[in-house]
């Protein structure tokens, strides 16, 4: 018996877990006995719990060239919103007893051929702007990636007849798509919107695809195709999560072409029609008296340069921190 106590004793000792005063909350050993990792509560603080999307802000936060673009961005989404608040006269109100009115204390920026302070147009005119290119963008982002993904996962016939398509359409000068766009559907803001986003469809979808070729038989995704998901499962909550990062770049990439594209259509006179303040219609419109009032049109163009400079330079910020 004392021979049958000790062994006993001897397998208690073998089998005992650890006591919580050697082992502290790093290890846990389950009912079975197996040693599993403990899991840490990310509210409770610590080293473990710094998020991925922190890190990437407070690396942009230190980013000069993210931080000039953001805040040129933040003024004109400022000036978008609150227009009707910061501009000192009517952007709508004539004037006939002043027009090409020259800068001065009464009117800062002078006014247009019909009186109108030019910098409550400038001001006002960043709102249809900023409405049209960053939907157009969302609304390219949305279809090029669904395009890219498709293509990129399924290849063969899919990929070979998605990419010619997208091939046709980038042979052609910006332009010409979106003009055909309109001539097809009509003038307004919102067939502006749409040709844009047409435009810049095929070229995200080119992106995301190249993306997609480089993530499509890594181990993450045959391991889903072996537990039998779906194609459309693997394709948007296997693989998009993967390829987010460029995905993101471009689209902010996209906003800066996508201002400079409305600009460009409405000084046409393809898009936003008279008498809305847009920056391209007013240059379009103010280009008659460039010699006589030259402020009439550089207000607006230095508005819309300075916009797509900021977007770029954010952009250019956040692809810099992301490829950190």
């Amino acid at each position: 018996m004392p021979g049958w106590a000790s062994s006993s004793t001897t397998r208690r000792s073998r089998t005992t877990c650890p006591s919580s005063k050697r082992r502290r909350s790093s290890w846990r050993r389950s009912s079975c006995g197996s040693l599993l990792p403990e899991w840490r509560d990310p509210a409770a603080g610590g080293a473990g719990a710094r998020s991925p999307g922190r890190a990437v802000v407070r690396r942009l936060v230190r980013n000069p060239v993210f931080l000039a673009g953001a805040i040129v961005v933040c003024f004109w989404v400022l000036a978008a919103v609150e227009w009707r608040v910061i501009a000192p006269y009517d952007p709508f109100a004539v004037d006939p007893a002043h027009p090409l009115a020259p800068p001065g204390w009464s009117h800062w920026v002078g006014t247009d051929d019909l009186g109108r302070d030019v910098l409550s147009r400038v001001l006002a005119g960043a709102a249809p702007v900023l409405v049209v290119a960053p939907t157009a963008t969302i609304l390219s982002l949305a279809g090029g990636t669904t395009l890219g993904l498709v293509a990129g996962y399924h290849r063969g016939l899919v990929d070979d007849l998605l990419m010619r398509v997208v091939d046709a359409v980038m042979s052609l000068p910006a332009i010409i798509p979106a003009t055909l766009v309109l001539a097809l559907v009509g003038r307004s803001s919102t067939n502006v919107l749409l040709a844009i986003a047409v435009l810049f469809a095929p070229l995200v979808a080119r992106t995301v695809r190249s993306a997609v070729l480089a993530e499509r038989d890594r181990e993450y995704v045959d391991a889903a195709r072996l537990r039998g998901d779906g194609s459309l499962y693997i394709m948007f909550f296997e693989i998009l999560p993967n390829v987010a990062s460029p995905v993101i770049v471009e689209g902010t990439v996209r906003v800066g072409y996508a201002v400079f594209t409305a600009g460009t259509l409405s000084f046409l006179q393809l898009g936003i029609q008279p008498p809305s303040p847009d920056w391209g219609l007013t240059v379009a419109v103010e280009r008659a008296f460039v010699q006589i009032a030259p402020w009439t049109v550089l207000a607006p163009a230095i508005a819309l340069a300075t916009l797509v400079v900021g977007i770029n330079l954010a952009a250019d910020g956040l692809r810099r921190t992301l490829a950190e």
